[in-house]
């Protein structure tokens, strides 16, 4: 998914484009990676969406698909399952980044990933010059964008998945490992959306 905002300009200029993803430790759902290219007007008040509010972060969400150039890559369990979620979550942040790419008309970019690893030489499809920033989601305006979108848009798709998947508390923890989650594990067992691979998911399936 990806939204190009009408009449944005790129003058020629080598585009900053901030990438994070969400979800690499959750024991269910998918992995989402996001990429933003800030437009003239940034959106005040980004930051890591960690230290934001729900209310806050689901703002700035808006504002910033209204005013940007941004673009999501979801990759589900299954593949999580299949390639590992380090791998996964490399994927993600390379089909994003193509993706908004190739919808801005393939320009000369520089990309600053959230983190200390990028996936250049870790991800084939990779073409673009990138920097990995260990805590960028709370120093870099366009990482703080990535990751605002990232966090809500996962968010989203577990509060969907919630509705499928009752028993896991999915609205309240979003997948992750918590005392309410693994009792519904223990006594449900994995959803189709459980990352088997994962130790505790794994562990409770030869129970």
């Amino acid at each position: 998914m990806l939204g190009v905002t009408p009449g944005f300009a790129i003058d020629g200029e080598t585009l900053v484009v901030g990438v994070d993803e969400a979800g690499r430790g959750p024991l269910a759902g998918p992995v989402v990676a996001a990429a933003v290219v800030l437009g003239r007007e940034i959106p005040a008040g980004l930051d890591d969406s960690k230290r934001l509010s729900a209310k806050r972060r689901a703002v700035l969400d808006e504002a910033i698909r209204a005013g940007c150039c941004w673009s999501v890559a979801v990759v589900q369990p299954e593949e999580i399952d299949r390639v590992n979620i380090f791998q996964a979550t490399m994927l993600g942040m390379t089909r994003a980044v193509a993706s908004l790419s190739a919808a801005m008309g393939a320009p000369s970019c520089e990309v600053l990933i959230d983190g200390n690893m990028t996936p250049a030489g870790r991800c084939g499809e990779w073409n673009w010059p990138a920097r990995a920033i260990v805590g960028g989601d709370g120093v870099e305006p366009c990482i703080s964008a990535a990751s605002i979108i990232a966090k809500e848009w996962r968010d989203r798709l577990m509060l969907e998945a919630a509705r499928a998947f009752p028993h896991y508390g999915w609205e309240r923890n979003k997948g992750y490992g918590t005392p309410e989650h693994m009792e519904a594990l223990r006594v449900h067992g994995p959803s189709p959306l459980h990352r088997r691979s994962f130790a505790p998911v794994a562990q409770l399936s030869l129970i």
